[in-house]
């Protein structure tokens, strides 16, 4: 396979949208469909994420304003793939922040983190997950991060709950254990 990763722009938000209003991931309900608001460098208080329809506009406006960033996974012109991803003191005060990551440690490290994975079902297992993580770190060294940290849950469950990947995912691409908190392993890579 030929896969290309290209950095989120507002270039690509229709090929972001596409991506999150066909592809499966979690339950497959409406009501699940994320957009990936969750987890960017906006204050989530004034939020309404109630319905899919408000997550899409939300994310139209995060995209445009560079709110959300990450990468998309392409095979010729379609998405197959996304990961999310952002520095990780702005992102503090998201929604999922709040919600899931209460007892991980801030630091003044200049730490670029890796908050959610989403690969289109056929293309699971075929290292689309490793090319992305691969392009987030080579993208962190040369944008001058210290580290890229990730948060994979200590027990993997499954492809559509454990959005942040499986540990074994992170320790192939050269992270390492640095803590556990919340239920989570804090996986970190040095960039050198």
């Amino acid at each position: 396979m030929n896969i290309e990763i290209r950095k989120l722009t507002p270039e690509l938000l229709e090929d972001y949208l596409y991506f999150f209003d066909t592809t499966p991931h979690s339950t497959n309900k409406l009501e699940h469909r994320c957009y990936c608001v969750c987890w960017c460098n906006d204050d989530y208080t004034k939020k309404d994420f109630s319905t899919a329809e408000k997550r899409r506009d939300i994310a139209i406006d995060y995209i445009n304003g560079n709110n959300i960033q990450g990468y998309l996974a392409y095979l010729g012109n379609k998405v197959i793939g996304w990961c999310n991803t952002n520095t990780k003191s702005d992102c503090y005060k998201c929604c999922s922040w709040q919600m899931f990551m209460g007892e991980i440690r801030k630091d003044n490290s200049k730490v670029k983190s890796v908050f959610c994975f989403t690969i289109a079902p056929e293309f699971r297992g075929q290292g689309i997950a490793s090319l992305l993580l691969e392009r987030v770190c080579k993208d962190a060294r040369e944008e001058g991060f210290d580290f890229v940290e990730a948060y994979p849950n200590i027990e993997f469950i499954n492809t559509e709950d454990d959005f942040m990947g499986p540990i074994k995912l992170y320790e192939k691409c050269g992270f390492t254990s640095y803590y556990e908190a919340n239920n989570r392993v804090i996986m970190r890579k040095k960039l050198e």
